[in-house]
């Protein structure tokens, strides 16, 4: 078979391996049985519902609470088509105030900084509280080059500061550092300087901070302790440390030669490290920018260690080490790279290889020095993970975001190991001291185990332990040896997350799905239970999801909740449940207006004809119902989540490809999620490739008999990663029902993908040998094993340095297609890992140009993608 190549240029590039043009492909779509006026596709309507544009019509979805350290009270920011609004609410008191007047803070602001604002549009970044929360602090972006008063200025330099402002001025919420950074790696990044103000909460006014030089963000190398004291981080191999007087320095100039270090460790080496991997360039380049001192030239720069696991006194910290001397190397090549394509050369452990990351466990006592092995040997190739410590309010405000680890007030610390095969799971406790250790619970299956963070209660001599050991995910109360009490929650449901506890009534505050009759499944609720006796209460209420953010008291919670087909609203509640007020409703005037249609949620059959399935259909919005409408699965298969979304989400890509002139389709599948039983989620086990596809079938036909619009002849399939190989796989299987399928991405080739992925879900087999060896078994079918099925249209993506899903996946299935003599079509993405990145928009405009051609019978040929243009001419 002789292949012709062609080459297309647009925003990224694109080659398109195939036996003729695509234009000359495409054959018209079969007749259906029932006559109905054909659809042709609707660019102009599609591209009024991209991403970008709904952004502009709908804003705030949901409340996401800010817990002050010093009160219960919270501030949170929500925006509507008429701009931001700051409020601060008192639960208290039953009252929600603004923060500030708009229209006077963007008159101070305009006179200040010289720079004409409004009630609307105010650049409020990066806010404070200081003063036991009388006082805010925020900032503000100018260009470098702009002038400001000099009338209403604070020098921070001469202000005496009390040392609580001086302990407040280091801290700043995880949120605001992360918008910063955002905020520099975006196109802000220009000529801008950052003004900080202050604003006074009992009289309004506002200052301009003269010399104010907010604390600088947290080196990325570095690993603080929670009293600040100490900061580890790795050289070369091995561990380092330092006190915060030589950080303070470092942080001031970091190739400082008279800074002081003590190294911890020295047997760190290559791929057997207590440093980070920095698997790409680009995350090596992050670390040393400017000059090297001569400890760089000799032993490397400072680069972050491995995942430092802090005590609560900060006298101790523990570390997880993999030794992956022997794991194979992998490699992809970066032909973007300047000057010279790059090869890059990482780590990766393949399914079923012998040579496997060896994990092992130490504590460092930070006084003495002293490095402590753990003992944790128990299983062959197991893996290890620390219990550690929830992420309180508290903890947040002072800057506390390094893990810390779940100690009881014995100093007994906890983990986690498991063995390769996924079967058995020991949480374990371990003395800092000795070393010693001994497994405390344990759990056995005949699939795959899983977890949920093990939570200590009354000063550690308790524990609070989630097993689906009954076949749902429920919680268990273990005393501290090991010794079950109790089991708090049983039924069909799944308990989903702790969100509080509160010690002096034992009460639990949890999430769970599935638990509300006559609702979906997959939707959450927050409930009570009291330990001890098990009385369980639902505490959300109502036909939709919730997500929720309680605080650290336990007394108070905000919630937010929505269905794909209803309009988000928050309120605040007490821990019983009951209302305390209201705090917004997402205002979608703009999104009616301009002719939005809410998705349909639907159920049906798997194929067993028992089991229900839950799923969303997206319609054009100028449906006819006299029309018949060809029909696109987006589809991911699981098993950590299935592809339904179940809240108000009117930016999904689904929503712009409907308009084109189809019916967008996501429904689950038996083992797609764990939110449902334990045989639900473990449906796969053993079967990677064909588990979900039957179903996916079954739920089209069903939606066909029901509505004469369906036209179950010609139906399309896509997905990315997990999905890309699902959507595949459903071309070759089933291959005179799936018409046509976009695989992005995806793990065709589940035997050269991570061992994670495959040998969990799908199964290895443990035996051991006549010499007392354990050697592990494993086999998964492939893809590229049923190229030889494909009959429809085929579109392969794949980004060319994607260090997740290798490229070789898709290009072993192309291998295979090709001596299967079978015409498809590719593109490769250079310089693109596995999210495409800034290639997602033109990579969906490819997508919905393939399906248009291919299902409606037409669709936009010329050179440039005309929607991506006007896009960018909007933007300059």
């Amino acid at each position: 078979m002789k292949l012709k190549v062609r080459l297309f240029l647009g925003i990224v590039s694109l080659v398109l391996v195939s036996a003729a043009p695509l234009a000359q492909q495409a054959p018209a779509p079969a007749p259906s049985q029932t006559q109905h006026t054909a659809v042709a596709p609707n660019y102009d309507l599609a591209s009024r519902w991209a991403s970008a544009k709904v952004g502009k019509m709908v804003f705030s979805t949901g409340v996401s609470p800010q817990w002050l350290e010093h009160s219960d009270r919270f501030w949170y920011q929500y925006e509507t088509p008429s701009g931001k609004r700051w409020w601060m609410v008192n639960p208290a008191r039953r009252t929600r105030v603004a923060l500030w007047d708009n229209a006077k803070m963007a008159a101070q602001l305009t006179t200040i900084l010289r720079t004409p604002y409004d009630a609307q549009h105010l650049p409020i970044s990066a806010i404070e509280f200081f003063d036991k929360d009388t006082v805010i602090r925020f900032a503000v972006d100018l260009p470098k080059d702009a002038t400001v008063s000099t009338d209403s200025v604070l020098d921070m330099k001469m202000e005496m500061k009390t040392e609580e402002q001086l302990k407040q001025e280091r801290e700043q919420q995880q949120e605001e550092r992360q918008d910063q950074q955002q905020e520099r790696q975006g196109a802000r990044q220009a000529e801008t300087k950052k003004h900080w103000l202050q604003y006074d909460v009992a009289t309004g006014r506002i200052v301009l901070l003269q010399n104010y030089e907010p604390e600088k963000e947290k080196a990325r190398w570095a690993a603080v302790s929670p009293d600040k004291q100490t900061v580890v981080f790795a050289r070369g191999y091995n561990l380092y440390m330092m006190d915060a007087a030589q950080y303070a320095k470092a942080q001031k100039e970091a190739d400082d030669p008279a800074l002081v270090e003590t190294q911890l460790t020295t047997d760190g080496v290559e791929h057997y490290s207590y440093a980070r991997e920095l698997r790409t360039e680009e995350d090596r380049r992050r670390f040393r920018p400017g000059k090297k001192d001569e400890r760089d030239k000799k032993i490397g720069p400072r680069v972050p260690a491995i995942t430092v696991y802090w005590s609560q006194d900060s006298t101790k910290f523990a570390v997880s080490r993999n030794d992956s001397r022997k794991v194979g190397d992998l490699w992809v090549i970066n032909a973007l790279a300047n000057p010279r394509p790059t090869l890059e050369t990482y780590k990766y452990g393949m399914p079923g290889e012998a040579n496997q990351p060896q994990a092992e466990l130490a504590v460092v006592d930070i006084p003495s020095r002293k490095l402590t092995p753990g003992k944790t040997a128990a299983f062959v190739d197991q893996q290890i993970s620390m219990v550690t410590a929830p992420v309180t309010t508290r903890r947040r405000a002072q800057e506390q975001t390094e893990p810390q680890w779940a100690a009881s007030g014995s100093g007994t610390i906890y983990f986690t190991r498991t063995s390769r095969d996924l079967k058995r799971i020991d949480i374990v406790a371990l003395d800092p001291v000795t070393g010693e250790s001994k497994p405390i619970i344990q759990e056995r299956s005949n699939t795959y185990v899983e977890l949920q963070p093990l939570r200590l209660i009354k000063d550690g001599t308790e524990l609070i332990h989630w097993s689906e050991r009954d076949g749902w995910g429920h919680y268990y109360l273990y005393g501290a040896d090991g010794t079950l009490k109790r089991q708090i929650t049983s039924g069909e449901f799944v308990c989903t997350g702790i969100e509080g506890f509160d010690e002096k009534t034992r009460t639990l505050f949890f999430t769970a799905a599935g638990r509300e009759a006559g609702q979906d499944p997959y939707y959450e609720h927050l409930y009570r239970v009291n330990i001890d006796t098990g009385d369980i209460r639902p505490v959300t209420s109502g036909d939709a999801s919730h997500t929720v953010a309680m605080n650290d008291a336990a007394t108070h919670y905000v919630a937010s909740w929505s269905r794909v087909n209803t309009v988000p609203e928050g309120a605040l509640f007490d821990a019983t449940g009951a209302k305390v007020m209201d705090l917004e409703k997402t205002d979608v005037s703009a999104l009616v207006e301009a002719g939005f249609r809410f998705p349909e949620p639907f159920k049906v059959k798997a194929d067993d004809g028992i089991t229900d399935l839950y799923g969303v259909m997206y319609k054009p919005f100028d449906f006819d119902p006299a029309k018949k409408y060809p029909v696109i699965l987006y589809v991911y298969p699981g098993p950590q989540t299935e592809s339904v979304t179940k809240a108000f989400s009117p930016r999904s890509q689904n929503v712009a490809l409907a308009q084109l002139g189809f019916l967008v389709v996501e429904v689950g599948n038996r083992g797609g999620n764990p939110s449902r039983s334990k045989w639900y989620h473990n449906f796969g086990y053993g079967n990677l490739r064909d588990y979900g596809l039957a179903d996916k079938k079954a739920a089209v036909e069903q939606l066909a008999r029901r509505h004469p619009f369906v036209d179950a002849n010609r139906v399309g399939i896509y997905g990315h990663s997990g999905g890309g190989f699902m959507s595949t796989a459903a071309m070759l299987v089933y291959p005179d029902f799936f018409k046509v399928a976009v695989s992005s991405a995806g793990n065709h080739e589940n035997n050269i993908y991570n061992r994670w992925w495959s040998e969990k879900h799908h199964g290895v087999k443990e035996s051991e040998d006549k010499d007392g060896k354990i050697k592990f078994e494993y086999d998964i079918a492939r893809n590229s094993q049923i190229a030889k099925n494909l009959k429809g249209k085929l579109l392969l993506i794949h980004g060319d340095i994607d260090n997740n899903v290798h490229p070789a996946n898709t290009l072993r299935l192309v291998d295979a297609l090709i001596k299967a003599n079978k015409r498809f079509d590719m593109l490769l993405i250079p310089g693109k890992r596995h999210g495409f990145a800034d290639a997602g928009d033109y990579v969906f405009w490819v997508r919905a140009d393939y399906f248009a051609r291919h299902l409606l019978g037409s669709a936009a040929d010329g050179v440039d993608i005309l929607e991506l243009n006007r896009e960018r001419e909007i933007k300059r």
